[in-house]
């Protein structure tokens, strides 16, 4: 079942949804049989949650896992460390660190560096079709991650919201506690993602609770 793979911390949380998730667990299943390859591995799919909420101290939220098995790897806008060709958005990610910062410790495109300092990079939906960005929107995941970002805005925690897709979850947090934005991709970052120092607002509002900054 599908549901014993959320990690102890967070099964509490996600009781309500295990039928749900046990249910998209079977819809994967079913579809992978029909020779459709899910992204990222099933091991991987909670990977974001691996942070207990309470060592959560920013929430960034990504649409869908990247649409190819190099790239997905369970953190939203996350790859695995590598020396070049990384995907767009991450790229762009990281020019607008050094813009807002000055420098970045992710060059390598592994930002599970970020999680350990308790940055959260939760995609919207959680699993994806190789090759198909957008495929799972329909499976019902939507409801699952709103109830993490529900917790983590009980929590008082700052959240980082990107695109069209995230920003549904606006309204949960508080504005003294919220970013929002353009996405990070190239067909859009241009519109407003870029210059948009997001990264060093963070670290403010992170100042403002006693928390220590992120290395990003």
């Amino acid at each position: 079942m599908l549901f014993n793979l959320v990690p102890p911390a967070w099964r509490e949380i996600l009781g309500s949804e295990e039928e749900r998730i046990n249910e998209i667990g079977i819809e994967l299943g079913r579809r992978a049989d029909l020779g459709e390859r899910i992204l990222p591995d099933r091991a991987l799919v909670f990977r974001a949650l691996e942070i207990p909420p309470e060592s959560v101290k920013v929430l960034i939220i990504g649409q869908d896992p990247y649409p190819n098995a190099s790239d997905a790897c369970g953190l939203a806008f996350s790859v695995r460390p590598r020396n070049s060709g990384l995907p767009g958005s991450l790229l762009n990610i990281q020019k607008e660190i050094i813009t807002d910062i000055g420098s970045t410790k992710t060059s390598d495109g592994d930002l599970n560096r970020w999680a350990k300092q308790g940055v959260m990079l939760l995609n919207r939906v959680l699993t994806v079709s190789a090759g198909e960005s957008g495929s799972h929107e329909d499976l019902g995941w939507q409801e699952i991650t709103e109830k993490i970002a529900r917790k983590l805005a009980e929590l008082d925690r700052v959240a980082v919201l990107w695109g069209n897709t995230a920003k549904e979850l606006a309204p949960i947090f508080p504005a003294n506690n919220l970013i929002t934005g353009v996405h990070p991709s190239p067909l859009s970052a241009h519109r407003g993602f870029l210059g948009s120092k997001p990264f060093s607002k963070v670290n403010e509002m992170l100042k403002l609770k006693g928390f220590p900054e992120i290395e990003w």
